[in-house]
Order: C-alpha cells, then structure tokens, then sequence
C-alpha cells in the first residue's frame, strides 16, 4: 500500500501565488493611469506636438549652426553674460539655445577696391584706386565681435586706408606721383594704416596702387615736360656720340698719315727698280704670248708687250 499522506501537508496544486513586489504594482498602475489620461487627451497631446515639432523646424537655423572652413563663431548669450569672450567656435556643427545668437567670421584674407580722392602738395585733387587685403586676428576675434562688430572693414580697414592714402598722397608733387615707383608709395600707405588697425585687431596683409590718375591739363603738361626731356638727353647723346666718332677718325686719319710717311721713306728709286724686276719675272711667267723688249722701258726696266692684244686690234 502506498504510504498517505499527512492532511496537513498542502499539495502543489493548493500552494497560493507568490505575490509582486510593491513597486512593479506602482509602476503599472503609474502606467495604466497616464495610458488613461493619454486616451482622454490625444487631441491636446498632437497639437501639443504639432506645435513644437513646428518651432523646432522654424527655429533650426537659430539653434544648429554650421561654422565652415576658415572660419570661427562668436557667441553672445542673450540671458546671462553678453558676449563670450573666452574662445571663438571652431569649425564644424555648433548647437545654441535660440534665444542665443552666434556671429560667423570669416579667417581668410579678404580684398577690397577702393576709389580715394586726395590732395597733393600742391593742392591738386588726385584719383588713387587701391587694393587692400586683411584678415581678423583669430586670438582677438572675440573682442573685435564686442569692440567693433561684424561689419569691421567698412567701419575700420576701408577709413583708415583712405585716410593712410591722402596722408601719403599729400607729400607728393603731382609729377612725383607720375614718375615716383608704386610699391613705394603702397609701402608708406601700410605703414600709415598699420598703426591704428593693430590696435583694432585687425591685420592688413597688403595694399596695391592700381591707379595714380592726375587731371588732364597736369598729366599733358607732365608728359610734354617728360618728352622734351628725353628729347633732350637724345640730342645730348647724339652730340656726345659724333664726338666720339669724330675722334675716332682723326685718330684713324692720323695712323694712315703714319702709315704714309713710314712707307715714302722706304721707297727709293733703287727700290722701285727692284720691285719693276719683280714684277717683270712674275708677268714673264704667266702663259699668255708677249714681248719683252729689256731696257726699253722707263728708267731702265723691261717693256712688255702682249702679243695677243695687239692680234686682236
């Protein structure tokens, strides 16, 4: 018989679940009542999300901003201190609150063409075209955004350029500025300008002279001027020239005088007759028919008669 067991001793089937832990119960309860409440408020809870996928949207450019190659971004925090001032923003995606505002510069050296009028010495009004190159210095950015802002070159560069220029310009005649070498000039502009753009935390890399335009009247006179000068150093030039040919040929005319002289001295009669014989030999030997009648001749010298010429008569 198999054994029985004690009445007291529950079976597998009668034993009672264990029970959850308190805080899974809250947690679906918590749960099951924001479901509930998200039944009973769906049409507030899309509007809800309409309207602030909408702001998102229309404020993205206010909120990721793009700082590309060559450049650097400026902060300034509407809210709490104004301008940050610490370091510039590096290149690459930046994300701001939108109620702040980011300020882009750009690093690279950028050019401008400027029209200057400006006096000369002589109190004539003179035309300069120049090109100016700068750049922001990239450790000061920070303070140039604060001290003069994003439009630095017409409030800065292009003003103190001119003012470089007129100050240059006013040293000079109006030939000077003719005749006088350009980078010269552009060289003394750079050094005028310098001064007040370094303490404005900008550099100016370079400054060309395009153009140097004079009134009419003053260009014409100046290049009349400019002509008869060089008209002038032609004819000098020309006489210096036929001085030296004129020299040059009184000094060959007196070696040929020399020469001359040297060769009268030498010759004697008695060179002569030797140079007649010579002569004689040599006519005697050529091919062609003659006569040689001997003493027959001046001074004693052979007469040479060609046959073949008087044939012909």
């Amino acid at each position: 018989m198999s054994p029985v067991a004690p009445a007291d001793t529950p079976t597998p089937a009668s034993r009672a679940p264990a029970t959850s832990p308190a805080w899974r119960e809250n947690l679906d309860a918590w749960i099951e009542r924001l479901r509930l409440k998200a039944r009973e408020n769906i049409v507030p809870l899309c509007l809800g999300g309409l309207i602030f996928t909408f702001l998102v949207v229309y404020l993205a450019n206010r909120i990721f901003i793009l700082i590309g190659p060559g450049e650097e971004g400026v902060l300034f925090r509407r809210l709490t201190n104004g301008t940050d001032i610490s370091s510039p923003f590096k290149e690459g995606l930046v994300i701001i609150a939108p109620w702040n505002t980011m300020s882009i510069y750009s690093l690279r050296v950028q050019e401008r063409t400027q029209i200057v009028e400006a006096l000369s010495k002589n109190g004539l009004t003179i035309r300069v075209t120049v090109s100016m190159r700068y750049f922001p210095e990239e450790k000061n950015l920070p303070l140039l955004h604060q001290k003069v802002g994003p439009d630095y070159a017409d409030r800065i560069v292009v003003p103190e350029v001119m003012t470089g220029v007129r100050e240059v310009v006013g040293k000079f005649e109006p030939q000077g500025l003719y005749t006088t070498n350009t980078r010269e000039i552009s060289d003394q502009i750079i050094e005028a300008a310098t001064r007040s753009l370094s303490e404005k935390f900008i550099r100016l890399d370079d400054v060309n002279i395009l153009s140097i335009r004079l009134p009419n009247l003053v260009t014409s006179a100046i290049e009349s001027k400019l002509t008869q000068e060089q008209m002038a150093e032609e004819y000098i030039y020309r006489q210096d020239r036929t001085e030296r040919e004129k020299k040059r040929l009184a000094t060959e005319a007196d070696g040929i005088a020399q020469y001359n002289r040297a060769i009268s001295a030498s010759l004697t009669p008695e060179m002569l007759r030797f140079k007649g014989v010579e002569a004689t030999l040599e006519l005697a030997k050529s091919p062609n028919a003659k006569i040689v009648v001997v003493g027959s001749g001046k001074d004693g010298l052979p007469l040479i008669l060609n046959t073949e010429s008087a044939g012909a008569k």
